[in-house]
Formats: structure tokens, C-alpha cells, sequence
């Protein structure tokens, strides 16, 4: 398996697709791989259950040989556990070109565990988790966080610090705490000089929706990159929008709805395919409405995609009917 050298990726894309529990499963990274991203993630991955060989969490170590660069996203907070999962990780799926690991989950029931944001609480214990999986594994190790825990304890400059001396590869920051969680508005002004505390590539994430949002964080930041999250789902040309624009300057148009629908049964498909109809499908009620977000007068529709969609004939029909309509 060939080395993951993230300067050289840049040349290929300053996009990086975010780690999404419920979102970056095989199908959905196929999906978004042909739009030209630097690299991407797996959902967040659970040590233990890869540990205790959880049929459901090894699932989610699914790839391929055409998907490179991915890395696994792992969640858990004791070094010897996130080592033994990462490394037995690599021996069922060696194509994985990095770990990463999740600072940056704010949700109660991987924060309650110690995982997740928690661990920004202990920048330490994060640096004894970077060294132990870099010990235990021949492979690039990186970190995803958050900016603290909230915004009286940011606690982001000690954890690159001691991220930095485990050796860790790159560093994704989301301009928010974990009290924020995915409201309020995110802190990029606090990054403006986070390229000047630390030598490692950064990744920054937060409320990227448009190719503005990117250039706006360019001005204030330039990051190595750029994570495309909530802002990517059923918005895949935005990826292209920023690859456009980064090689030639030029603003290129988003599609038109017609387009938009036709990706959105195309990665229905897909999702059919990978999770087979009846899990496709209903994990495919929370992203097939993101293809019309923006579109006015569609809230019925998106109405009828989250809550009507049983089978891939189901997903058509809807489509057919609104399409009727326009």
C-alpha cells in the first residue's frame, strides 16, 4: 500500500470529505469520490466494537481499491484499546491509509464515556493516544477536534501542542465547541493564526455550505484544507465549485433541480446496492431531501422523501410526481 503523503494531496484537491456518523458509509463516499476530494473518512468507528468483533461495527470498515485515500475515524479514550482496534483495524482491511482519531463528537453518549469532545478536556491523554497507536501501527496518525469544551475552556492550542509532540500527521479543527454543538456561528476568527502555532497540514470545518463560505475562511486562515460536511449532503457540485475555483478562478454555477434530482436517484441506487432495499432506503430518508434544500416551495416534497420512502420504486415515484410539477 502506497504512503499517504498529505502535501501531495493538495494537489489533487483542497477538499477533504468529513467523517459523518449515519453519512459516510461506502456507498455515499462512491457517490462523492467522482466530484475530487483530497481524501476522506469512515463514520466514527468504535474501538470496542472492533475489539469484540461487533458484526455491525466491522461493517463499517468497508472499501475498496479505487477508494484511496480513507482513513478510519476511531472513537474511545483508553490508548492500549484505541491501539489494539486500530491495528487489528489494518490487519482485516489494510487499504485504510490513515487513523484518525475523534476529539470532536459532542454527543452525550460518546462524551459520557470519555471519548469524543471529552477528550479535549485532557490534551495529555490525547498525545499518549497519538504515540501508542503510532507505535502499534505503520501508518499516519490523525486527530479531529474540536475548539474546547465551551467557550471559557479552548482548549485547541495544548491539544495541537501535544498532539504535535506524539507525532501526530494532520490536525481537522471544527471552529466550534462541544457546548456549541452545531449551532451558533462558528469561531473562525479565532483561527486566524493557528497556521502560525503548529507545522502540521490543518483542516478546517464548520459551516462550509457555499464556494463563499470557503473563500471567506481562505482570506481569514488559508487551512490546507477544507472538510465538507452537512454542507456536502445533496450539494456534491459544491465540491467541484471549490476545485474550479482554486485551479482556474472562475465561479462555476450550482445545477439546476433537474440535475439535482437525477443525482439523488443515482445515489439512491448506490445506497440500494450497498445496504440492500429496505436499510438503503431508510437510511436514505435523511439525505435524499438535502437534493432540494434550497429549492422554494419544495417542503412538501421533502416531506414525502423522509417519511414515504420504503423501496427504490417508492424513491422514483416521488421524483416522477414532482417533477410533474415544475
Amino acid at each position: 500500500m502506497k504512503k499517504l503523503i498529505v502535501e501531495e494531496r493538495k494537489k489533487v484537491s483542497r477538499v477533504v470529505l468529513a467523517p459523518m456518523a449515519g453519512y459516510t458509509f461506502y456507498s455515499y463516499r462512491k457517490f462523492m469520490e467522482k466530484y475530487k476530494v483530497a481524501f476522506s473518512y469512515t463514520e466514527m468507528v468504535s474501538d470496542m466494537g472492533i475489539i469484540y468483533d461487533n458484526e455491525e461495527t466491522l461493517s463499517y470498515l468497508k472499501t475498496d481499491d479505487k477508494e484511496w485515500p480513507i482513513g478510519l475515524q476511531l472513537f474511545g479514550h483508553d490508548p492500549f484499546h484505541m491501539a489494539e482496534a486500530a491495528r487489528k483495524a489494518l490487519e482485516l482491511e489494510p487499504r485504510f491509509a490513515f487513523i484518525d482519531i475523534n476529539c470532536g463528537c459532542p454527543v452525550e453518549k460518546v462524551t459520557k464515556s470519555g471519548a469524543g469532545s471529552a477528550l479535549l478536556n485532557d490534551p495529555v491523554l490525547i498525545g499518549d493516544i497519538i504515540r501508542e497507536i503510532k507505535k502499534t501501527c505503520d501508518t499516519p496518525v490523525s486527530i479531529k477536534i474540536r475548539m474546547g469544551w465551551d467557550k471559557e475552556h479552548l482548549s485547541y492550542k495544548e491539544v495541537i501542542k501535544e498532539a504535535e509532540k506524539a507525532g501526530v500527521d494532520f490536525i481537522a479543527i471544527h471552529a466550534r465547541t462541544k457546548s456549541m454543538l452545531y449551532s451558533g456561528s462558528p469561531l473562525y476568527e479565532e483561527l486566524k493564526d493557528i497556521k502560525k502555532i503548529t507545522n502540521v497540514p490543518i483542516i478546517v470545518s464548520g459551516d462550509i455550505f457555499t464556494l463563499d463560505d470557503v473563500i471567506k475562511i481562505d482570506e481569514l486562515i488559508h487551512p490546507d484544507f477544507f472538510m465538507i460536511a452537512r454542507g456536502g449532503v445533496g450539494n456534491p457540485y459544491l465540491i467541484k465549485q471549490i476545485n474550479t475555483y482554486f485551479k482556474t478562478g472562475k465561479k462555476i454555477p450550482s445545477p439546476n433541480i433537474k440535475k439535482q434530482l437525477k443525482l439523488c436517484l443515482k445515489l439512491g441506487k448506490m445506497v440500494c446496492k450497498d445496504k440492500g432495499e429496505e436499510t438503503g432506503m431508510r437510511v436514505f430518508r435523511s439525505i435524499s431531501p438535502h437534493f432540494i434544500s434550497n429549492v422554494p416551495n419544495s417542503k412538501a416534497m421533502r416531506t414525502a422523501l423522509s417519511s414515504q420512502v420504503n423501496t427504490y420504486d417508492d424513491l422514483k415515484r416521488i421524483i416522477k410526481d414532482y417533477r410533474k410539477s415544475l
